[in-house]
């Protein structure tokens, strides 16, 4: 039986982490159930200078991600649509991430809200007890979005803002390194196996590169 992970991508600014998450899933041989906000459409549109429709939405995925999804096991279900698979608890998948995630998501998902099928989606996925990764990324936080996040991670999810680490790969971390630390962190709070960066081995940069070199 196909038991998907939903990778749920809100309007906050940060889309690259979204499209670096569905990467990896499909790499690892994942099957992958995508909601798209209305807000995360003109995210997406205003970062990239990409549409993402819902009746062309293979083409538009295929050319934000960059990549040929003939063999991709992935579906994609309309934000507005309530009546969809994920919507319910019976409908089976493996748990979701929401990145980005926006204070408005976070707050409606924490509050149970269901505001469209990426909230409701997620508020299943707590209910039923399965892994739910939530991405924020906005800088700085108001005290009820420290609310909301603590009340997500209350419910069972794993909050993981979008802080990349830079022992991977230096200061001259391009901004895809950036990217892919987070987005394998959150592939880590999944359970999925990822080569996304460099795990920290207990030797300096320094100490690696002399290693290297010699």
């Amino acid at each position: 039986m196909r038991e998907p992970w939903v990778v749920g991508v809100s309007g906050a600014s940060g889309t690259p982490y979204a499209a670096a998450v569905v990467g990896g899933l499909l790499d690892a041989g994942q099957a992958v159930d995508l909601i798209v906000s209305r807000a995360a459409r003109l995210t997406i549109l205003d970062e990239t200078g990409r549409p993402f429709r819902d009746g062309h939405w293979a083409e538009d995925l295929a050319a934000w991600l960059g990549r040929d999804l003939t063999d991709a096991d992935l579906r994609h279900w309309p934000a507005g649509d309530l009546a969809a698979g994920p919507s319910s608890g019976s409908y089976r998948v493996r748990g979701m991430a929401v990145v980005p995630a926006s204070t408005a998501a976070c707050a409606g998902i924490a509050i149970g809200l269901s505001k469209d099928l990426l909230q409701r989606a997620a508020e299943v996925n707590l209910k039923e007890r399965r892994p739910v990764v939530v991405v924020p990324r906005e800088t700085p936080v108001t005290r009820s979005h420290l609310e909301h996040l603590i009340a997500l991670h209350d419910a069972g999810a794993v909050v993981l803002p979008a802080s990349p680490g830079f022992y991977g790969a230096g200061a001259a971390a391009s901004a895809q390194q950036l990217v892919d630390f987070v987005a394998g962190k959150v592939l880590d709070a999944l359970g999925v196996p990822h080569t996304l960066f460099r795990r920290w081995s207990g030797e300096l940069a320094a100490a690696r590169r002399d290693a290297e070199e010699a």
